[in-house]
């Protein structure tokens, strides 16, 4: 009991750390700090940390590995988490993920869009989706996301499938260089997507290291992991 008392301790003074950097941020961008939602990245971390959490108040978790977000999905099914799957998608695994994940962030290719929806509509479900934009330069190893000239076809496949709400862009930042630029490349993605799709508004963008330049580019929603969960544990 102590252990776990020390856990929610720390998970509290973590997740009131980043949402004062949420917050900072905010101020400085002339956002409201209402605008931006926080997902919190569990991956590789147990189910008795997604239990504090949400007794914590998170409402919004992140998992990037198919079978890991699953069973944890299940595992806390009683907790009325909303469930967003961030990872890489296999075309063979798609419509197994539809089957738990409430926002599938990742979606970078037309190919998916049918698994996707399938899998939602086999279990009576609406998935939200996102159109992951790569923001790699093309000399980068890829990392996932469609290419800026892409983002279209792949948004107007989500909009066309039946169980399928295109809700708007994720991207991660690339490595090695400054996040900003990529970011403001981003945004303009996005608003090129809200013409044709208006309610396309989520953008999903922003890390532990780079929340703040994602929330000046307008990030409606921030991926945070280790700022509240601390070093990953070891991969078993």
């Amino acid at each position: 009991m102590a252990d776990d008392d020390a856990r929610r301790a720390l998970l509290a003074a973590n997740l009131d750390t980043v949402h004062g950097r949420i917050a900072d941020a905010c101020r400085v961008a002339g956002r409201d700090p209402q605008e931006v939602g926080l997902v919190v990245v569990t991956k590789f971390f147990p189910e008795s940390d997604v239990r504090l959490l949400a007794g914590l108040g998170v409402t919004d978790v992140g998992e990037n590995r198919h079978q890991e977000a699953s069973a944890k999905a299940a595992a806390c099914a009683d907790l009325g988490l909303s469930w967003h799957f961030i990872g890489s998608i296999q075309s063979n695994k798609a419509a197994a993920i539809a089957a738990y994940a409430d926002v599938v962030e990742s979606v970078d290719r037309v190919k998916l869009v049918n698994a996707l929806d399938r899998g939602a509509r086999e279990h009576g479900r609406t998935v939200d989706c996102l159109v992951q934009v790569s923001l790699d330069p093309p000399t980068a190893s890829a990392r996932g996301g469609a290419a800026a000239g892409d983002v279209a076809a792949v948004a107007e496949a989500v909009a066309g499938a039946s169980a399928l709400r295109l809700r708007g862009v994720m991207a991660v930042a690339p490595l090695g260089e400054p996040p900003l630029p990529a970011f403001e490349r981003l945004a303009e993605v996005a608003a090129r997507l809200r013409l044709e799709h208006p309610d396309a508004t989520v953008v999903s963008a922003g890390m532990s290291g780079d929340l703040e330049e994602a929330i000046r580019c307008g990030a409606t929603h921030v991926r945070v992991g280790s700022a509240v969960l601390g070093p990953r544990p070891p991969i078993k």
